[in-house]
């Protein structure tokens, strides 16, 4: 791929989804391309690029920045984040909201589903963690590809048995043929909406726990920022963000500070003693 075809790449996936891709990155996004000029009948990813600057095919565009996205995700993922929310985050809210409120959750870039289908299942394994109240989980992506493999909820052998517990796998999914589907009582518990988070979230309403792991290391310090603007302007007063291990808001945003003890867990700026409580 020559430098030209790399820059206009590069630029669309800045522009488009935020994701940072530097020169070193040539070999990854000619590798990522290839299939997709194939699979339009291209003969390079020259000849794609070239066909998509002439054109400035939508459907084309979209498939460049959805082919370049990591979608890396597995059940469980970290465990940490999820014994978070099962021992300090819903308890603590189940508390200041009561048994007839509303818990709202978001998961952020949730790729194919197995993010917020964990939380579904630590919900539904442990009946009494939010007091009676009553959970909604929102998952987004950017991509249409991966939501509706989230949608559909069948997962290889493979994804089932990356952090999966066998005694879940049994109780919350059916064989089917190679596949495993997931049951339709949890897949009921969980919106899948397309967002980029680059763009406004106010439609989505106001949430009590945003999970948004490991995406925004994909993003320079502005975009970092002004994602986490859009987070912090739609999260409760007294809400959770939970990030990855590798990501943090110091120096970046200043709307957000840790949790006392809690690595990856963050809460709105002047709330850390009342989380700690």
């Amino acid at each position: 791929m020559n430098t030209t075809d790399f820059e206009f790449v590069a630029h669309l996936a800045r522009q488009r989804s935020g994701l940072v891709l530097t020169p070193e990155k040539t070999y990854l996004v000619e590798s990522r391309l290839a299939p997709l000029a194939r699979r339009e009948g291209l003969a390079s990813t020259e000849e794609l690029v070239r066909h998509v600057r002439a054109r400035r095919d939508e459907r084309l565009l979209e498939a460049i920045i959805d082919a370049m996205t990591t979608n890396e995700t597995f059940f469980f993922r970290d465990k940490t984040p999820f014994d978070l929310l099962k021992e300090a985050i819903l308890p603590a809210l189940a508390v200041r909201r009561g048994p007839s409120s509303r818990l709202r959750i978001l998961c952020a870039a949730a790729s194919t589903g197995q993010e917020p289908y964990s939380i579904a299942m630590l919900l539904d394994q442990n009946p009494g963690l939010t007091h009676g109240a009553q959970v909604e989980i929102v998952a987004t992506d950017i991509s249409d590809r991966v939501l509706e493999k989230a949608k559909a909820g069948i997962y290889s052998q493979f994804e089932v048995q990356r952090g999966l517990p066998i005694q879940m796998l049994m109780k919350y999914f059916d064989k089917d043929g190679e596949t495993w589907r997931i049951n339709d009582r949890l897949k009921s518990q969980i919106q899948f909406r397309r967002h980029n988070l680059l763009d406004d979230m106010r439609s989505f309403g106001k949430f009590d726990v945003v999970f948004c792991r490991n995406v925004l290391i994909y993003f320079d310090q502005p975009t970092k920022r002004a994602v986490l603007e859009k987070i912090a302007a739609q999260l409760a007063p007294d809400g959770f963000l939970v990030m990855g291990a590798a990501e943090t808001v110091l120096g970046i945003n200043t709307a957000f500070e840790p949790a006392r003890d809690r690595r990856g867990l963050y809460v709105r700026t002047g709330q850390a003693q009342v989380a700690a409580a």
